[in-house]
């Protein structure tokens, strides 16, 4: 949702908390961390590359 302050948002997160401690759900992985790294692979190549590296400098 769309927050218009740092006093709207805050109310928003601690609505969302007070909704998910009243029924709460156990977060299971579904993938290994080899599997995310993976997916994550091609937006992360564009931030660590060659001419970031202490090489590259």
């Amino acid at each position: 949702s769309v927050h218009r302050s740092v006093a709207e948002l805050t109310r928003g997160i601690k609505e969302w908390t007070d909704n998910w401690n009243e029924n709460p759900k156990p977060f299971i992985w579904t993938k290994s961390a080899d599997e995310i790294f993976a997916s994550m692979q091609k937006y992360l190549e564009p931030i660590v590359s060659p001419q970031t590296s202490e090489e590259g400098h």
